[in-house]
């Protein structure tokens, strides 16, 4: 039977338990990725401890002084870098779904200390390994974000294991496709909305994501959030369990399964008002994105004579800027 909600999953089995278990943990999440592209994942191994210091550390910077986000904005439309603030994004715009801008403010960092050669500077690069800029008189701020990215590397690592062994290939098969990533761990805040939205406005619009996968960290607040589409085109809630990740599939890796896993349209809601006006939230995505030399095509046990491969191989680069393009030219025409 179809999942039409989203599943709540234990992956520590896959970690540490009998091949039958592992094998358990695996059908779990292919279920869940062929049928609704969304799971929540218990057993994660990620301390309560650094959650709660990223969770302080993002509350003080967006609730802090104005002039001290700005002065680590974005450094230029290409750099996903830095602090952007309410109403300069519009999720929905890559797909054709005009609607005013989201109503959040966004902060980003993306690989962490790389290094000066020539993969990393590469024209091919563009500005994927730019430099990290970090805000100052926050306690804590970048030594819990430099720990945060650095767990979400590893549970990367873990879960493309498992969705590896969902998909009957050898276990490390995409490690040599993540050694030099350039995954981007974004912090999200939706504050009160003072005056009521404009007619659309949601403080999420509905998109689905360019990445691999998305590790997300959500807030449990009263009046729901995040909610994502399922195969019957309802929406419904993702669930807030207390130490659970959210992990959403991508468009790269739907393009990668030959639409065998599938990307889902998501969004983040509107409270009613009468809770909006004082109430704010907190997110925190991890957006995987493969090296930017990795070869998106499809993978060996996706196709067949029967389901032959849909899409020519792409590097991820390419298909990155084929995203952005696509964007671009659709935000101009609002």
């Amino acid at each position: 039977m179809t999942l039409m909600s989203v599943p709540v999953i234990d992956i520590s089995p896959f970690r540490s338990g009998t091949p039958a278990q592992k094998a358990e943990v695996a059908a779990q999440v292919a279920q869940a990725c062929t049928d609704i592209g969304f799971l929540v994942i218990s057993g994660h191994g990620i301390a309560d401890d650094l959650i709660s210091r990223m969770y302080r550390a993002t509350k003080s910077f967006f609730e802090g002084p104005l002039e001290n986000k700005l002065a680590v904005a974005r450094p230029e439309a290409g750099q996903i870098r830095g602090y952007s603030g309410v109403e300069q994004e519009g999720l929905g715009l890559l797909e054709d779904q005009p609607a005013p801008p989201d109503l959040k403010e966004s902060y980003d960092i993306g690989p962490l200390d790389a290094p000066a050669d020539d993969y990393h500077q590469a024209e091919a690069a563009g500005a994927h390994f730019a430099p990290n800029v970090w805000p100052t008189g926050v306690e804590d701020f970048e030594p819990a974000y430099r720990a945060y990215y650095q767990a979400m590397e590893g549970l990367t690592l873990e879960m493309l294991e498992i969705f590896a062994s969902a998909l009957d290939l050898p276990h490390d098969y995409f490690v040599d496709k993540v050694d030099k990533h350039i995954s981007i761990l974004r912090t999200n805040y939706y504050p009160p909305q003072l005056t009521e939205p404009k007619p659309n406005q949601i403080r999420g619009g509905a998109h689905s994501d360019y990445t691999a996968m998305t590790i997300l960290w959500q807030e449990d607040v009263e009046g729901g959030g995040l909610q994502v589409e399922n195969k019957a085109g309802e929406w419904v809630d993702v669930p807030v369990v207390p130490g659970t990740f959210v992990v959403n599939l991508g468009d790269s890796l739907e393009r990668w399964t030959n639409d065998r896993w599938v990307s889902t349209m998501h969004r983040v809601v509107n409270p009613p008002h009468e809770i909006a006006r004082t109430q704010s939230r907190i997110s925190i995505p991890y957006f995987v994105q493969p090296n930017y030399d990795a070869v998106i095509e499809c993978i060996p046990t996706c196709f067949d004579d029967e389901n032959p491969a849909k899409y020519e191989p792409m590097r991820n680069g390419e298909y990155l800027y084929m995203k952005f393009t696509q964007q671009n030219t659709l935000a101009a025409a609002e």
